[in-house]
């Protein structure tokens, strides 16, 4: 999220809004619920209506090994 919105923005979003696709939870919230992380961004990105540059942004580039 920070690469998204920008670390202080993604922290408010993180922790203060609420998605119905949650089940009406934050992201925090759904994470700490065991929602994966994956189904998360997608509602985060739905929900603030992020292009699909956006959304795939933690996908690592084609023969480029993703960083952990």
């Amino acid at each position: 999220m920070d690469q998204a919105f920008g670390p202080t923005y993604a922290r408010s979003l993180a922790g203060d809004l609420v998605i119905s696709a949650l089940d009406g939870r934050t992201p925090e919230q759904a994470l700490a619920g065991g929602v994966a992380p994956r189904e998360v961004w997608e509602a985060v990105c739905e929900a603030t209506g992020q292009p699909d540059a956006v959304r795939w942004l933690h996908r690592a580039e084609p023969g480029r090994p993703r960083r952990r």
